[in-house]
C-alpha cells in the first residue's frame, strides 16, 4: 500500500487581477455612453405653473424647448427683470423663434421632422403677450405640435 502524505506548506493560488483594468475600462466606457448631458444651461428661472390633468411626452429626443421668465439675477443688468425668452443658450426675440424651428428641423432626420413638438417653459406669472406672440411665431414657422410644460397640481375638491 502506499502511503499518501498531506502537506501542510501549500497555499491557495492568488487571484489574477490581469483582467482587473478590462473590466474598469469596459465600465468606464458603459457610462460614458449610457450618460446624457444636460444640454442647455438655463439663463431664466421660472415657475412652472400647476394643472390638474397631464400626459408625459413619449420621445423626449423629439422636442425642442423654449424657455420664457425673469433673466438670471446676473443678466438683469443687461436684460431687465421683464419675462425673456431663451432659446438653447442665449436669449432671443420674438423674431428669433422661426430661425430657431427652422434649425431645429434641420439637425434631425428627414422623417422625423414632422413629429417635431415645442413646449413652452413658462414662468407662471409671465404676461400672455408674449406667450400670444410666441404662439403666432410658431403658426408662421407651421411648428403646430405644443405642449406647455407644468407640474401636477393638487385637487382643489
Amino acid at each position: 500500500m502506499s502511503k499518501f502524505r498531506k502537506d501542510g506548506g501549500k497555499d491557495t493560488p492568488e487571484i489574477s487581477t490581469a483582467s482587473l483594468p478590462d473590466i474598469v475600462f469596459m465600465l468606464l466606457f458603459f457610462f460614458m455612453v449610457s450618460t446624457t448631458m444636460r444640454d442647455v444651461e438655463l439663463n431664466v428661472s421660472y415657475v412652472q405653473p400647476q394643472a390638474k390633468e397631464l400626459t408625459k411626452l413619449e420621445k423626449k429626443d423629439l422636442v425642442s424647448n423654449i424657455h420664457v421668465g425673469v433673466p438670471l439675477r446676473k443678466y438683469q443688468k443687461t436684460f431687465g427683470t421683464e419675462s425673456r425668452i431663451q432659446l438653447n443658450d442665449k436669449f432671443a426675440t420674438v423674431d428669433d423663434i422661426q430661425a430657431f424651428i427652422a434649425s431645429e428641423r434641420e439637425a434631425r432626420k428627414e422623417e422625423l421632422r414632422n413629429k417635431l413638438t415645442t413646449s413652452l417653459k413658462v414662468d407662471r406669472y409671465t404676461k400672455m403677450g408674449i406667450i400670444v406672440d410666441i404662439k403666432q411665431e410658431l403658426r408662421k414657422a407651421s411648428a403646430l405640435k405644443l405642449n406647455y410644460s407644468a407640474l401636477q397640481g393638487a385637487d382643489e375638491n
